[in-house]
């Protein structure tokens, strides 16, 4: 244990903050701590800062830490003066006013492939771009004060360093790339962009992009702070994904993003085209709907996640003609913000509760197929699928995921991936090499392929009905 080395990793989500201690070379977990968000959708940035200090004090701080790396919630706009300042309170990802925004300034860029073409992705309501220009128009005053716009990790990298002034702001590609103002094909900012979605042309001073394997800084007690990331390509690191992995994440809402050696650009809009935090390429796709239809599933059945899982598997592939559409509350990819779930085929033979088990979670995981097919149709070579989330350790999931996807799934044990990517950064940025950690036992399942399901699901929907 002489020459161990610890370095720390930082998840700040929506939700909460979570900081894992590791050993920079085995991985193993030394200590860690954790402290709750508040709710909303714009949040003064203070009180991450706050959460951050409880979350570290509840580690049990970070004496005899070497490194340290901050990875973060994407998108949110915290917006400073030229004291630093916050202006307002910042907006975070899942913040929809800026929706039309975001339209005006795909228009205004010459349209979906054209925008898609400058920074890999058709803006919609997440992006930072589209939250600044929404205060451009209805906060005009508050607009006309930017001079620096840091996203919830950078200004948390900043505060640790003191925060003194814009010379210390820095970020990585991963986060940059969800900003709408940033190329990660030539990893360079689109300033003419950000301008525009401010409505003016004053000199902003914008965080530095430091290389994946860099420090960007020290805090102010002398510990080295590494770039940093987004938190998808924090759990892409932190699984360890390499190019050919596809990970299919089950929060309550769902994503699937590939590592990638080359960039995308998807005028639909159905594909992001962000940078990872390897110097590689992360496209990635955003369903509504994931573990909230197993959170429905149990209300209806009255039965357990397990429980629903256990009844999915006594039923057949298909569930006997029962297909679910699952856009209980709207959906991103498709975009139908206003769609409904709907139940289509039901009969009295498959009116049972297994068959409506084995539908949902068919519904569920098939709009997630159909993520890793967009990223397939966009050249993304697939090789594995990696399934993570909560949702992943339910007895049928795994199972009935690879019958949709015609592929096997590994499922790695269950862990805090994205603060286990910003740790693994910061071994690498203090090591000098990226280590390989052991991540324990790998699930592998796989199922015989179910297309003729999958084909009763885009069917449904694809139907013009307005559900």
């Amino acid at each position: 244990m002489g020459n161990q080395q610890i370095i720390a990793g930082v998840d700040s989500s929506t939700q909460s903050v979570k900081v894992v201690l590791r050993d920079a070379h085995t991985g193993e977990l030394v200590r860690q701590g954790r402290a709750t968000h508040p709710d909303g959708t714009e949040v003064d940035p203070t009180l991450w800062k706050l959460a951050l200090d409880a979350a570290i004090k509840d580690a049990g701080g970070l004496d005899g830490v070497e490194a340290i790396s901050i990875a973060g919630q994407q998108h949110g706009m915290v917006a400073l003066d030229n004291n630093g300042q916050v202006i307002r309170p910042a907006l975070l990802w899942n913040d929809t006013r800026s929706a039309q925004a975001a339209q005006d300034l795909n228009a205004e860029e010459g349209g979906n492939a054209e925008i898609a073409r400058k920074v890999g992705s058709v803006l919609v309501a997440s992006f930072t771009a589209s939250k600044l220009r929404w205060m451009a128009d209805n906060e005009p005053e508050n607009a006309a004060k930017v001079a620096s716009v840091a996203l919830p990790h950078d200004w948390l990298s900043w505060q640790l360093q003191g925060a003194k002034d814009f010379s210390q702001l820095f970020t990585d590609r991963s986060d940059a790339s969800g900003t709408g103002y940033f190329d990660p094909t030539t990893s360079h900012y689109r300033e003419d962009i950000l301008r525009l979605a401010l409505r003016h042309d004053l000199e902003l001073t914008l965080p530095r992009i430091i290389a994946p394997d860099k420090f960007g800084g020290t805090t102010t007690s002398g510990i080295p702070i590494a770039a940093g990331a987004g938190d998808n390509a924090g759990a892409a690191l932190g699984v360890q994904a390499q190019p050919g992995d596809v990970v299919v994440s089950l929060g309550t809402s769902g994503t699937a993003f590939a590592v990638s050696e080359t960039p995308t650009h998807d005028a639909t809009g159905a594909v992001a085209g962000f940078a990872d935090a390897s110097g590689r390429y992360l496209p990635l796709v955003c369903t509504l709907n994931a573990a909230r239809i197993m959170d429905a599933a149990t209300r209806i059945l009255g039965k357990t996640h397990d429980e629903v899982g256990s009844l999915a598997l006594t039923a057949k592939p298909g569930a006997n003609g029962l297909t679910l559409l699952p856009y209980f509350e709207g959906e991103r990819t498709p975009n139908r913000p206003d769609a409904t779930g709907v139940f289509s085929g039901m009969n009295l033979n498959n009116s049972n509760p297994a068959d409506i088990a084995r539908a949902m979670i068919e519904g569920m995981l098939a709009g997630l197929a159909d993520a890793v097919d967009a990223l397939v149709a966009l050249g993304v070579n697939v090789n594995r699928i990696l399934l993570i989330g909560g949702a992943a350790k339910n007895p049928a999931i795994p199972t009935i995921a690879s019958a949709l996807f015609g592929r096997e799934v590994l499922v790695p044990p269950a862990g805090e991936y994205v603060a286990d990517g910003a740790a693994k950064q910061a071994a690498w940025a203090l090591l000098g090499q990226m280590p390989t950690w052991n991540l324990g036992k790998v699930e592998h399942h796989q199922s015989k392929a179910t297309p003729d399901v999958m084909d009763k699901y885009r069917s449904l929907r694809d139907k013009t009905v307005d559900w």
